[in-house]
């Protein structure tokens, strides 16, 4: 299962959507540089008010473009960077993952899954309705969160777009992705 980076965003501000780039750098430990949630411990202002010390699991936000191509047949107008996320993606099911799956981004970089991204109220202040849009029930009556994976930068590296997307699976027994 390999695919492409279709785009790359940041933002050194907490807005909602962040701005394209041609290229992003991540850092080791730390996410991407400039970004509002680089940094090694969490940068989220409703995690940091609850506890400022915990580790941030969340340096990278990935985001699928074919959940963009669903919503915008579902009538929204959504494109790369205005859901938030660092890297959009093609081709790799982000959903599908275990946690701590390694991908290799372009050259040097290498991001691991550690869950998945918790939608908020936010994705209705930008759209009204997005938010039930990306939260849907699963066969079992599960919820099922498609708003992208969170990682952690392992080794750093510029990303562009066009660049390919190597996955490498975890050792079994794979744990399935809980949000972070």
């Amino acid at each position: 299962m390999n695919g492409i980076v279709t785009a790359v965003s940041s933002g050194a501000t907490h807005a909602f959507s962040k701005q394209n780039r041609e290229c992003i750098r991540l850092l080791a430990g730390l996410g991407v540089e400039g970004d509002a949630h680089m940094g090694q411990t969490v940068k989220h202002r409703s995690r940091v008010a609850r506890d400022p010390a915990q580790p941030n699991l969340r340096q990278v936000h990935l985001i699928h473009a074919e959940l963009h191509d669903e919503l915008r047949a579902a009538g929204f107008t959504v494109s790369a960077g205005e859901m938030g996320e660092n890297i959009t993606t093609r081709g790799v099911d982000l959903l599908g993952l275990p946690t701590g799956t390694r991908l290799y981004l372009g050259d040097t970089a290498v991001v691991e899954v550690t869950g998945l991204r918790n939608p908020c109220v936010q994705l209705d202040n930008f759209q009204p309705g997005l938010m039930s849009a990306v939260l849907e029930g699963d066969a079992c009556g599960n919820l099922v969160r498609k708003s992208g994976v969170m990682g952690i930068v392992l080794a750093g590296g510029e990303v562009r777009p066009g660049d390919a997307i190597r996955v490498e699976l975890p050792a079994e027994p794979h744990r399935p992705l809980e949000p972070v």
